[in-house]
């Protein structure tokens, strides 16, 4: 096999350093049980990477760390939910240029594996789905629903017109397009629909692709277990961290008319992590072991994640399972990739490159330079009360409290208020928590309570004449299995105290964070009270960085008014990725929405190594 793989990749290189890329048409197709590039039959050795995870001003930096890597192809899923944040609002622009992405694909000479879903998983926010989905009536997801199957025409149809240009049979760098996602799972999950009507959803899947104008070779994927309810006619079967050679080219065959190509969607490298959990990690002689594995045996792959990158802002997910009702993702997504969440190389990638090369006919380039790293010491803060802040905007008003998505509102917070006229005491118990609350009477903290620990209740003595407050975060949608389809946020069941429901006059203060606050009071920050910090700090140079957060509660942080992501005192990640793109010579903001407060902060810094690793439980 050493040296058998196609010319494709250095072909491609030299297109790319000709610059007649763009005029080359080319053809891909999967022929004889084999890809098959130009008439040659190739190998894809692929590496997934999403453009959403990383700024646009570094898409072409960490596609030259996939090439010198020795890739020849980049996969990414395609996020739904961050092209159409509001129904019918659509966003390609900027960090969301999905074209541009593949563009760039194409000049550094690699092939581009598209996976738009429409569900994709990918410890995305609610899978990739748009939040607003939940609001339209007779809606059911991954059904063969009409409601749900017109939505997803209109995203393919819109997803064609921004890429469609760029598949290969139109000169651009696209080879193939997923159909769906892990759907055999899914089907594995819900055995209370009959087989048949997953199979049909899932072929009008296919077809809506294929009537959009997407004509390429189509795929699923799937655990090699799951095939029966994943697999579907005219799209070849992948399978997912599938390690037995033997049982992926028997199951392969069964499902695709006896022969191959063989292809593992999703070689994992690494793996997800959640908030409060240990950071798993994975041997770079293993993941050097199972690639060579691959390459010997003429089997295609792609690395889940080759580079993870950050879920920055509200775009995080969530997982759950039988211990905790969420399993929030953290803002990092790092994954122990062979490349770091700030795009630096490992010994992981220096050994999977070691393999690739004694496999592959053309010359690997050297991966270019990792982006200059600064160090920001003592920016100093001011606080204000920011619950003050809450209570001054303009209420929504209900005799009981609504969710999120009832108040038409993805993400963010909400600040639930009401009056108890009579004294109580007992237990409050929110068991509709989703998902994490900090609770005041009349404006004194009481304590927090947490779907991911199951603490839905704490004692409470009300006096006469008293304020509740509650104030809810939506720590992401859950992801990945059943569960999907129940996906609401807020309080989405009746607040109680002892037995008695706590109903009538609840006010309900929005704040969805998509931008930093405007300050109107300006009151003094107490500790115990949700405060917000803020301060400036002057650069005479830029560069990546990581604000320590480990002396810190709970909360968010805005830089130069973008969301950095969620912070969380209970680990494993205690600093937070800052890209030195979005840091600028001269003066720079920064604001810091600190839930707990549990400790008032006259200062913060960064630092110049990430701390992904270390929990916090206590």
């Amino acid at each position: 096999m050493k040296k058998t793989l196609t010319s494709l990749f250095a072909f491609c290189l030299l297109a790319s350093s000709t610059g007649v890329s763009a005029q080359q048409k080319h053809t891909f197709e999967i022929k004889d049980g084999n890809f098959v590039y130009d008439g040659k039959k190739t190998t894809l050795i692929s590496g997934e990477m999403h453009y959403s995870r990383i700024p646009h001003q570094y898409w072409r930096h960490r596609l030259q760390m996939l090439r010198g890597m020795g890739l020849n192809a980049v996969a990414t899923y395609v996020f739904w939910s961050f092209h159409e944040p509001t129904e019918g609002n659509w966003d390609f622009s900027g960090d969301r240029n999905l074209a541009e992405y593949i563009k760039i694909a194409g000049e550094e000479g690699l092939m581009v594996i598209l996976r738009p879903g429409p569900y994709v998983c990918a410890e995305w926010e609610f899978g990739g789905y748009p939040w607003w989905l939940q609001n339209v009536p007779g809606l059911e997801l991954r059904r063969d629903n009409e409601q749900f199957l017109h939505y997803t025409n209109l995203y393919f149809k819109k997803l064609y017109k921004e890429v469609g240009h760029l598949q290969i049979t139109k000169g651009g760098p696209i080879i193939m397009v997923q159909a769906e996602n892990e759907f055999g799972s899914y089907v594995a999950q819900h055995k209370d629909i009959p087989l048949q009507e997953h199979r049909t959803y899932n072929a009008k899947v296919v077809q809506q692709l294929a009537d959009a104008g997407f004509n390429i070779p189509k795929f699923t994927s799937d655990g090699s277990w799951l095939f029966e309810g994943g697999a579907v006619a005219g799209a070849l079967p992948t399978a997912n961290g599938e390690g037995n050679i033997e049982n992926l080219k028997k199951i392969v065959n069964e499902y695709h008319d006896g022969k191959g190509p063989y292809m593992v969607a999703e070689f994992y490298p690494g793996w997800l992590d959640h908030w409060a959990e240990p950071f798993p990690t994975q041997q770079a002689t293993q993941t050097a072991r199972t690639t060579e594995k691959y390459l010997s045996n003429d089997v295609s792959f792609n690395y889940y994640m080759v580079h993870g990158g950050t879920n920055f802002g509200f775009t995080t997910g969530a997982n759950y399972d039988k211990n905790h009702d969420i399993q929030p993702d953290m803002t990092s997504y790092d994954y122990d990739a062979p490349i770091t969440e700030a795009g630096w190389k490992t010994p992981k990638y220096d050994s999977c490159r070691a393999i690739i090369a004694r496999y592959v006919d053309y010359k690997i380039p050297a991966p270019p330079a990792a982006n200059p790293v600064i160090e920001i010491k003592d920016i100093q803060l001011k606080a204000v009360d920011m619950l003050a802040e809450i209570k001054a905007l303009k209420p929504v008003l209900n005799d009981k409290p609504l969710t999120f998505e009832q108040l038409n509102q993805g993400h963010g917070y909400v600040l639930y208020s009401t009056e108890i006229k009579q004294p109580i005491s007992g237990k409050l118990t929110i068991d509709g928590l989703r998902d994490y609350a900090t609770v005041y009477v009349n404006g004194k903290k009481i304590g927090e309570l947490n779907r991911y620990f199951k603490n839905y209740s704490l004692d409470i003595d009300i006096p006469l004449y008293a304020t509740i407050d509650i104030l809810v975060e939506n720590m992401g949608r859950i992801n990945y299995g059943a569960n999907i389809i129940h996906n609401t946020k807020g309080i989405i069941l009746p607040v109680k105290i002892g037995d008695q429901v706590i109903a009538g006059n609840w006010e309900m203060y929005q704040l969805p964070m998509d931008k930093v606050p405007a300050l109107t009071k300006s009151a003094k920050a107490q500790q115990g009270i949700t405060a917000l910090y803020s301060g400036t700090f002057d650069l005479k140079k830029v560069g990546d960085t990581f604000i320590d957060m480990e002396d810190w509660g709970k909360g968010i942080i805005f830089i130069n008014g973008i969301n950095i992501g969620r912070y969380w005192k209970v680990g494993p990640q205690q600093t937070l990725y800052i890209p030195g793109v979005w840091l600028k010579k001269g003066k720079n903001e920064i604001v810091i929405f600190e839930q707990q407060n549990d400790k008032q902060h006259s200062t913060v810094s960064t630092v110049k190594v990430p701390v992904l690793q270390k929990l916090n439980l206590e």
